[in-house]
């Protein structure tokens, strides 16, 4: 049946084919499309290109295999006008910019496909590289969301996730800039992130954030910051603790970055201190001892 499916698809031209049906597409060029050596100054970025970051260490190395071996694969354009979009080979079109190339080989598309194709194949060629960070991932799904009327279940299925997956991903454009910016970074992952999405304050999520950043705090860890705060108001809520005693909590559960709890009582008190693992203890300790 699939079969049947990729022949009409491939007989009837590109709008018989379905958005995100990358290897289709490529074939389609192959058969339909030309072969050139095109100048890469007319080459224009796909518009929606999810990834807005490219390493340049591995851009230079790509540069200076394509300066001996020159570009293997060709790249995936469509004419427009006089120029060409670019649908698949932006980390080679750049390198080839850095090895000093002036033309580079492309399969060209006799017409250009629908926003939505060119959507849905800059995100599915960038998930299979693994290239995009989560960030640039969750706006790719918003695009389509809210540019094409999408729904979840039709993204999921369209990029080969679970629904679940791209529903936790569009939740984490909720965070402040900050925080995705070290998203971004890859200074804190995606588990931070989601467990940063549980704490209501905006402000306390951006210094949550830096702290698992800077510390490097397991998931676990943000996790006690996080749900330690709720679970204290609770607590001072039936035992009325007074404010001084909760901003002593917070002052020393950030710079721990665990969960801490101080009770008083009318002749003593204590501290309690939470960990998850020995290497949490000892880092507690080195920072007590500091």
């Amino acid at each position: 049946m699939a079969k049947d499916r990729k022949k009409r698809g491939l007989g009837r031209g590109l709008d018989a084919i379905l958005p995100g049906d990358v290897e289709e597409l490529l074939e389609y060029g192959e058969k339909s499309g030309q072969l050139e050596e095109i100048p890469i100054e007319r080459v224009k970025p796909n518009p929606f290109q999810p990834r807005r970051e490219f390493d340049p260490k591995a851009l230079e190395e790509l540069a200076e295999s394509i300066k001996s071996q020159g570009v293997l694969q060709p790249i995936l354009v469509a004419r427009d006008g006089e120029d060409y979009v670019l649908i698949a080979g932006e980390r080679r079109i750049r390198a080839s910019k850095l090895a000093g190339m002036e033309k580079i080989p492309a399969i060209v598309l006799p017409e250009k496909p629908p926003d939505e194709q060119l959507v849905f194949l800059a995100l599915v060629e960038n998930l299979q590289r693994e290239d995009l960070d989560p960030v640039e991932e969750a706006e790719a799904y918003r695009t389509l969301a809210e540019k094409f009327g999408m729904t979840q279940e039709e993204i999921a299925r369209r990029v080969g996730k679970s629904r679940p997956a791209v529903a936790n991903a569009l939740r984490l454009l909720r965070l402040p800039p900050k925080v995705l910016e070290l998203l971004r970074e890859r200074k804190i992952t995606t588990g931070h992130a989601i467990v940063l999405l549980e704490e209501p304050d905006p402000q306390r999520q951006v210094r949550l954030a830096q702290l698992a950043a800077r510390r490097g705090l397991s998931v676990e860890r943000l996790g006690l910051l996080v749900h330690g705060r709720e679970e204290k108001k609770r607590r001072a809520r039936r035992k009325t603790k007074s404010p001084e005693i909760l901003a002593l909590e917070e002052e020393l559960s950030m710079e721990l970055g665990t969960r801490v709890t101080i009770e008083k009582g009318k002749k003593k008190g204590k501290i309690v201190i939470e960990f998850f693992t020995d290497d949490d203890l000892k880092e507690i300790i080195s920072r007590l001892s500091e």
